[in-house]
């Protein structure tokens, strides 16, 4: 990938970057020329794997964590980019999920999130001004019985995105949100029901199957949706801020 100016010698956030989402886009802003990667995640051993040659500064534990960001205020007081993708699949219908499963995927999806946001943007204004992606989800959009919890917690970091676009933008700060629908990374290895099936099938055809039902009939890779956050990020989308970009392969029409 050719490498621009836009982002030589920036400074990035991903949370959530030892895998999936996270880690591809940590690797399409290190192929951009990124200066400094910060990279937060639970797994350090799966940061300190990441093929980079940037700058990396390493911060390990959850995005739920206060104290995590007062520390990395202290540590990184300037931005100029953040994707904030941390987070947690979660089943159950609202009858039957447990007040604690149901309140790790807050904690994480949504509160992390908002700790995110509240450290990066005043980061972002003391750089001059800079971007942001949320990652939601199409479940935050079309409701989907059973992972009541996931989608209640993606719809509220749309939506945040929203408000942070309209109180970042006097200090030059975009915060758009990516709501992807399938896409194929770890967070399925949760669901049993997925399990079963790539023991039976194996994982190709297990979603393949489970894309069927989409006009286009496949998941998206991690890939596709990094270079979709990307596009958010740079100044290719500069008149864009406050939008929710749906790349689901058409799942929730």
């Amino acid at each position: 990938m050719t490498t621009t100016n836009e982002f030589a010698g920036r400074t990035a956030l991903v949370t959530g970057a030892a895998s999936g989402i996270g880690s591809a886009c940590a690797l399409w802003l290190d192929a951009q020329g990124i200066g400094t990667l910060v990279l937060v995640d639970t797994d350090e051993n799966g940061l300190r794997a990441l093929p980079l040659n940037c700058k990396i500064h390493i911060v390990t534990g959850s995005v739920a964590d206060r104290a995590l960001w007062q520390r990395l205020e202290q540590q990184v007081p300037e931005l100029h980019y953040a994707v904030a993708n941390a987070g947690v699949g979660g089943s159950g219908t609202i009858a039957e999920h447990s007040w604690e499963s149901w309140r790790q995927v807050m904690d994480v999806n949504c509160d992390g999130v908002f700790l995110t946001l509240q450290y990066a943007m005043p980061a972002m204004k003391r750089a001059g001004g800079g971007s942001a992606v949320v990652t939601s989800s199409v479940t935050g959009i079309k409701p989907v019985a059973g992972i009541g919890a996931y989608g209640v917690a993606k719809a509220g970091v749309a939506h945040l995105a929203r408000i942070a676009a309209l109180e970042g933008a006097p200090d030059k700060i975009r915060i758009n949100a990516i709501a992807p629908g399938g896409v194929d990374t770890a967070i399925w290895e949760g669901s049993p029901e997925f399990l079963a099936s790539v023991a039976e099938h194996g994982r190709e055809e297990t979603l393949k199957g489970m894309a069927a039902g989409t006009p286009r009939g496949q998941f998206a890779t991690t890939e596709e949706i990094a270079a979709q956050i990307g596009f958010l990020l740079g100044e290719s989308s500069a008149n864009i801020t406050g939008a929710v970009l749906t790349s689901d392969g058409g799942w929730s029409l």
